[in-house]
């Protein structure tokens, strides 16, 4: 312990940065820095830097990252429409490597020899922040008190909290944690740790529910560049605010509300529930323009890789050379893939209504019932009997 000089310690106020802040300074005895992401979370993070001079932090720094958030990890991962599981849109999961990357920085700027975290030993989080740590800095220290005191849980938390008289935001009536971005929003833990238990209506911070979502439906246009939104109804945003307002609309409409278990990286299954608005309007608008404006094969490629692709973000391997090499794929089938999708929102529901692309692959003289076009229908016979030339030579060898 007496190797370390300074710790900077990725910190957002809550119960366990908090606790972690004044621990470290007690066990460590040196200084400690904290850094506080600005990811879109609505903190208010003038306070939370206060609330950590006050905790003993020797340095605090608060950094906005909204903008490269959506840019360099939002966007391009949503380009791969990447899924963990089928159902989750990975908001915790793509902003870890961004905090852990900004963390290095300041670790740098600093002269810091050693980096800290606030996640426990059971989750993904801690995998997060240390392959990216060790991607980015293989030559700082890591502490992770959650793997090294003699805190058990969250009660432990709370009763070391009031001993050193560090304001709380758990209590028994929202025994649960939270964990919100400008991409989203995740409930875990207390009472959602029964997989039986539904979540209480009053726990949803983004979105209404879908039955107090207005009657009259919200039809929406999102316009595409090269795989990336750049325009909703007509109004050209940036990253941050282009998600902003979609969080913002869809959230109105009730859509983006999620209720899964997971498959945790280090082997457990967790019950988690999370809010993305704006994430799964997009989703639904990208794979629209992209089912007009992608080649066919390269469109079942990609699919075939999103999967892993959501597996590595997942897992935390955003700063791994497979994950670069799959992005370089991903980005160059997306060239194409500029167009604008129609939407309609209602009561929970996006549904795609229209799509169009200057240069769509969709030729209505082809596809058309009518009479006319460059498809001449005699020419699937041929098509046909060349493919089922292997099922006939089964069916006959087997004497069908």
């Amino acid at each position: 312990m007496s190797d370390i000089k300074k710790i900077v310690l990725a910190y957002s106020g809550g119960l366990d940065t908090s606790v972690i802040l004044k621990w470290l300074k007690e066990t460590y005895q040196c200084k400690v820095v904290a850094f506080a992401a600005d990811l879109g979370q609505g903190d208010d993070l003038a306070e939370v830097a206060k609330k950590a001079k006050a905790t003993g932090a020797d340095e605090v720094f608060v950094e906005d990252l909204k903008q490269e958030f959506v840019w360099n990890f939002v966007w391009p991962m949503f380009r791969a429409n990447a899924l963990y599981e089928g159902a989750y849109l990975l908001g915790t999961s793509i902003a870890r490597p961004l905090i852990a990357k900004a963390q290095v920085e300041v670790a740098k700027k600093t002269g810091a020899d050693a980096v800290s975290h606030g996640a426990t030993g059971k989750g993904n989080d801690q995998v997060r922040f240390e392959l990216t740590y060790q991607a980015l800095a293989p030559d700082l220290k890591i502490i992770v008190p959650w793997r090294e005191w003699d805190l058990q849980g969250r009660a432990d938390c709370v009763a070391y909290a009031k001993q050193h008289g560090i304001p709380v935001p758990v209590t028994k009536e929202k025994p649960y944690s939270s964990d919100a971005n400008l991409l989203h929003i995740s409930f875990e833990g207390g009472i959602l740790e029964d997989p039986w238990a539904e979540p209480p209506a009053d726990m949803f911070v983004m979105t209404k529910s879908p039955q107090a979502a207005p009657d009259k439906p919200r039809y929406l246009e999102i316009l595409y560049e090269q795989g990336d939104p750049v325009e909703v109804d007509g109004q050209r945003l940036s990253p941050a605010n282009l998600l902003a307002v979609l969080n913002e609309i869809g959230g109105e409409h009730g859509v983006g509300r999620v209720d899964l278990v997971e498959n945790r990286y280090v082997g457990l299954k967790s019950r988690g529930v999370y809010e993305t608005p704006g994430g799964t309007i997009l989703r639904a608008a990208h794979m629209a323009v992209e089912s007009i404006t992608l080649d066919r094969e390269v469109m079942h490629l990609r699919d075939s890789l999103s999967p892993r692709y959501a597996e590595l973000v997942y897992n935390g391997y955003w700063f791994a050379p497979e994950r670069e090499a799959l992005q370089k794929l991903i980005d160059e089938a997306q060239r194409p893939v500029t167009g604008t999708a129609r939407l309609k929102l209602y009561k929970g529901n996006v549904t795609v209504v229209g799509r169009k692309a200057p240069k769509s692959l969709y030729q209505p003289h082809l596809v058309t019932f009518e009479a006319g076009g460059d498809y001449r229908q005699a020419d699937a016979t041929g098509f046909i009997r060349l493919n089922a030339l292997r099922l006939k030579i089964r069916a006959k060898l087997e004497g069908k």
